[in-house]
């Protein structure tokens, strides 16, 4: 026995409404800010990466919109204290991709 058939028997006349959530609607969930996002291009022991920073809502987030850019871009990458670090200079590709999404961004550096 499930959950829902648990449900079901305790609260009979109770009608449950399902939603489905699409892939959409998940993208417009995500918060947009008035400060723009900082695209900055550094290098690391000798090589490059992309980094994002300045995001002030939830962490999850963007969380969401880091494993998302590293999937269209093919790229690696991780999340750490609050910031995206992309592997190699994606900034042109990165900020396209953001501001098709609704966001600002900022260009620092090179």
């Amino acid at each position: 026995m499930d959950l829902q058939d648990q449900l079901k028997n305790l609260f009979p006349e109770h009608i449950a409404e399902e939603k489905e959530v699409s892939a959409k609607d998940s993208e417009n969930k995500i918060w947009l800010q008035e400060d723009p996002i900082i695209c900055k291009y550094e290098k690391r022991k000798g090589k490059p990466i992309t980094i994002l920073e300045g995001y002030t809502g939830a962490t999850q987030d963007f969380k969401l919109l880091a494993k998302e850019l590293k999937q269209k871009l093919s790229v690696g990458g991780s999340f750490k204290d609050d910031k995206i670090i992309i592997q190699g200079d994606y900034r042109d590709k990165i900020m396209a991709i953001l501001k098709e999404k609704g966001f600002n961004v900022k260009r620092v550096g090179g």
